[in-house]
């Protein structure tokens, strides 16, 4: 007998979120070792915060959902707080109610980039690194660099005199025939972005350059670093993180053949 396709219109349940993510789930660990570093940053916290006013979302839940928009690969804030209205998993993580009311994006935007500055971002980092620190190879490491685009058009990559061809009725802008660099022209809405290319014949992108650092025993992070895009980056950020690494015995410092200049090598 074939069963009706009935249409729930509302859900009523005793089971709470905890209970519905697997005891086994690999967020678990995550969430407890996440949950005692906010702890600690509590008085970090504090001081960015006015005693008057109306509360703001909590710098906890925000960390929370930030590590999972790392985790999962969301695509943008918009997208994150999308998954919060219906993901349960999401909503166990970030510490929500089933039923609670999910912020505003441009709310939850604003509320991150007061918290998120270099300062906290960092201190979250460190207390990551000490306890992973068992883990990690004190002698073998490895240096890369990468391009990250940044949110910035095309269109905005404009003269700096203010000259150029102006734009259509909808905002597009035609190139054509038009030298464009970086000593003469930049973006309106993020002046630090270079127009760059990785590799000769790739397209160039307005975009930053992105540094990391890895112990070569587990692959774990030690470093991080963000530049303007040019020619010297990769070299330079990979000589300021290698400062990083505590003196008193001999290192290897691997990278692939953009660090293989004989002056990256005599200065390392």
């Amino acid at each position: 007998m074939r069963g009706d396709d009935n249409q729930q219109e509302g859900m009523f349940s005793y089971v709470s979120p905890e209970k519905r993510v697997p005891a086994d789930h690999p967020l678990r660990p995550i969430r407890k070792m996440v949950d005692e570093i906010l702890k600690e940053m509590s008085p970090q916290f504090a001081k960015l915060y006015s005693d008057v006013g109306r509360p703001s979302i909590a710098p906890e839940r925000l960390f929370r959902s930030l590590l999972l928009q790392i985790f999962y690969s969301v695509r943008s804030e918009r997208m994150l707080i999308e998954q919060l209205q219906y993901n349960l998993l999401f909503r166990w993580f970030v510490g929500m109610e089933m039923d609670e009311v999910v912020w505003n994006h441009a709310v939850y935007s604003k509320n991150r980039e007061r918290l998120l500055n270099e300062e906290i971002a960092a201190s979250f980092f460190a207390r990551v690194l000490d306890r992973a620190r068992p883990y990690m190879s004190d002698e073998h490491f490895t240096v890369d660099g990468t391009l990250i685009e940044a949110w910035a058009s095309q269109k905005s990559f404009r003269p700096k005199d203010g000259t150029g061809k102006p734009s259509g009725p909808g905002g597009e802008v035609n190139f054509k025939g038009e030298k464009r660099k970086n000593e003469t022209h930049q973006s309106s809405t993020d002046p630090d972005a270079r127009l760059w290319t990785k590799s000769r014949g790739s397209e160039a992108k307005l975009s930053y350059m992105g540094h990391v650092m890895m112990e070569n025993r587990n692959g774990l992070l030690v470093e991080a670093f963000l530049t303007e895009s040019n020619g010297r980056a990769e070299r330079d950020a990979a000589l300021l993180m290698a400062e990083a690494i505590p003196p008193g015995k001999r290192v290897t410092l691997g990278g692939d053949k953009a660090y293989d200049t004989q002056e990256f090598v005599r200065e390392g």
